[in-house]
């Protein structure tokens, strides 16, 4: 197994720790690592465009004028697409963008970022991270301790004292084990995960 060293909130390190190698040591799979990223870049689309045809246009039920005789070209409808105030031609209508990967397909390209991660020596473990108090500062603190400055933080637990401590904070997102993906570890490079959350991570994924 790879080890992996264990630091505290003021950026010294105070043991070492093995880690899966189902999980932190396998063959990366850049195809379902873009995969990946694509389905959750797609997934974000709303695809919510509309816009009106001649049929969904309100009035232009009376012919206006008559087919012949005018010197005008003929015309069914006041609201046809050449008109003022007439329908769209090819109207963009709301869309369903979104993509799926399965089970097996999704854990393998999680395993691939976390060992991409591992590989690059961007994944940074810490033994807790505890606020007694909802304290912004508190939470820079221990990102300038590790020489941190964007990352993803992974929590074994809820704590809304840490959450919301580094909600304001830019380039930071926190995140839990089951929130883990993978177009969120390679954007932000750097993992600082708590030692639980990694014993976590490699209870679920295994």
């Amino acid at each position: 197994m790879a080890k992996v060293s264990i630091y505290n909130i003021e950026g010294k390190v105070i043991g070492d720790m093995d880690i899966n190698d189902n999980i932190f040591n396998v063959e990366i799979n850049e195809h379902l690592l873009h995969k990946a990223v694509v389905t959750n870049l797609a997934n974000k689309r709303q695809g919510t465009q509309k816009q009106k045809t001649r049929a969904e246009v309100r009035g232009g039920g009376r012919k206006p004028w008559k087919q012949k005789g005018t010197g005008h070209a003929r015309q069914g409808s006041i609201r046809a697409p050449q008109w003022k105030g007439g329908g769209v031609v090819f109207a963009a209508t709301p869309r369903d963008y979104s993509l799926d990967m399965n089970k097996k397909e999704k854990r393998i390209a999680l395993k691939s970022a976390l060992t991409n991660c591992v590989k690059d020596n961007n994944f940074i473990v810490v033994d807790a991270i505890k606020f007694d108090e909802i304290k912004t500062k508190k939470f820079k603190a221990v990102l300038d301790n590790l020489k941190l400055e964007k990352a993803v933080v992974v929590l074994d637990s809820n704590d809304k004292n840490v959450i919301y401590s580094a909600r304001n904070i830019e380039n930071v997102k926190t995140a839990g084990v089951n929130e883990l993906n993978v177009y969120d570890i390679l954007k932000y490079e750097k993992m600082l995960v708590t030692k639980d959350a990694v014993k976590n991570i490699e209870e679920v994924y295994a």
